[in-house]
């Protein structure tokens, strides 16, 4: 069977959720080769293994950590050399995206990004992406070289499937291009203690209709009772109610949960484009004519100050 090199997205040899769901799709096309790089990418391995990977490659050097994404690209051109693999998978992440593009250009493929879904073909993987909104999907594969594909996080579980994990340390001679942007510092991110919002199962959004960044208050018990992230409209987010990075939309972030709950989010295209492929969308408002009920599983037609703290109230009584 044909190998499927996967990148690793890990922060210290800690494995992010998005990885292993690229192990389960890899393994519908072919045999999972994960490639690990940076500080603590050894250390990877064992949860590779339980999910998949008969093999993982990894490398560490300094250029990782202290320039942009083109030592990346050298190293998964390596393991592109080294393996000759069936396709390239990625997670949709703004660098893992450049990576991904940077890659199919060196290697004169094609390119697929942000797919939902993946199957095997008789010419090759067959990609599931969402078009226009989310109006259409469509099915795409790559025509010209090793399709290189990048994946939503939560388009696929997680699906254990112990396999050998063989360690073997990948060689990687740097391009020139490799040290032209260096990283001067970094800044870490705050924790919230919440999930990622990319990466959430359930997120919880808030929109012109929370009125007030104190308010928001009210999303984040609910998000918090489920175990969400907490997301905001571009409403919201252009009030100051809420930061930018927390937004979901066209000109925000794009998410897949398994559940989406929209309070006071009117549902305009903008708002839709970064959240319709959810798999179950609840929506609470209080107009009945609110274009977010066109799209959603579950509707609820009431002000979400009254509606949303009870929901909170019975979800924290059941946990009780």
């Amino acid at each position: 069977m044909a190998e499927v090199l996967v990148y690793v997205d890990h922060v210290d040899g800690a494995v992010r959720k998005p990885t292993l769901e690229l192990l389960t799709l890899a393994r519908r096309i072919g045999e999972p080769v994960a490639v690990a790089l940076g500080n603590g990418a050894a250390d990877t391995a064992g949860v590779l293994a339980e999910h998949g990977a008969v093999k993982v490659l990894t490398a560490d050097a300094p250029e990782f950590a202290e320039y942009l994404v083109v030592p990346k690209v050298d190293a998964l051109q390596a393991a592109f050399d080294a393996v000759s693999p069936a396709a390239v998978l990625l997670s949709s992440s703004a660098e893992a995206k450049e990576i991904a593009a940077r890659l199919a250009v060196r290697i004169g493929s094609g390119l697929i990004t942000d797919a939902v879904d993946l199957e095997a073909g008789d010419q090759g993987p067959v990609a599931t992406q969402s078009a226009f909104a989310a109006s259409y999907t469509t099915k795409s594969r790559v025509s010209r070289g090793v399709p290189v594909i990048t994946v939503k996080p939560n388009s696929a579980p997680v699906e254990p499937a112990a396999a050998a994990g063989a360690v073997e340390t990948l060689a990687v001679t740097f391009s020139a291009a490799a040290t032209g942007t260096k990283v001067l510092s970094r800044t870490p991110r705050e924790s919230t203690g919440r999930p990622e919002l990319t990466e959430a199962a359930i997120v919880v959004s808030g929109g012109r209709g929370v009125n007030g960044a104190e308010n928001f208050a009210v999303i984040e018990a609910l998000a918090d009772s489920l175990g969400a992230a907490v997301g905001a409209s571009r409403a919201a987010v252009d009030a100051g109610w809420y930061p930018h990075t927390n937004q979901v939309g066209q000109t925000g972030k794009s998410v897949s949960p398994q559940l989406y709950i929209a309070s006071g989010i009117s549902g305009a295209i903008q708002h839709r484009a970064g959240m319709q492929t959810s798999k179950t969308i609840v929506a609470v408002n209080k107009d009945a004519e609110a274009p977010i009920f066109d799209l959603v599983d579950y509707g609820v037609v009431g002000d979400l100050f009254d509606v949303v703290p009870q929901l909170t109230e019975e979800i924290n009584t059941r946990k009780g």
